[in-house]
């Protein structure tokens, strides 16, 4: 299924935000580690590896395609960048097509 004019437009409207939202959580989750009790170069590394590792998950980076909206914005919801909650707004349509991508 390609998504719509509209979906693509909302998607587009919307997915700054949702990172954002995404990237504020790992924030919260790096200044917990860096003010837990420990040596401050096992935070250091520690805090690396964590960034690298997220800096490549969709909440962080994408590339926005048309042509793999739909499935992205599953991704969005099965890594808990989003709820299917947020995609109030877009056609029944592709919450159909993120649901069922969602269950298989």
């Amino acid at each position: 299924m390609e998504i719509s004019k509209a979906d693509w437009k909302l998607y587009c409207e919307r997915v700054g935000d949702w990172q954002e939202r995404y990237m504020e959580k790992l924030v919260k989750k790096y200044i917990k580690l860096l003010s837990s009790e420990g040596n401050a170069s096992d935070h250091f590394w520690e805090l690396e590896k964590k960034i690298n590792r997220d800096k490549k998950h969709p909440g962080v980076i994408i590339e926005l395609r048309k042509s793999t909206a739909i499935w992205d914005i599953a991704d969005f919801v099965r890594k808990k960048v989003i709820k299917m909650d947020d995609l109030d707004g877009f056609s029944q349509d592709l919450i159909d097509a993120v649901e069922l991508i969602l269950s298989r």
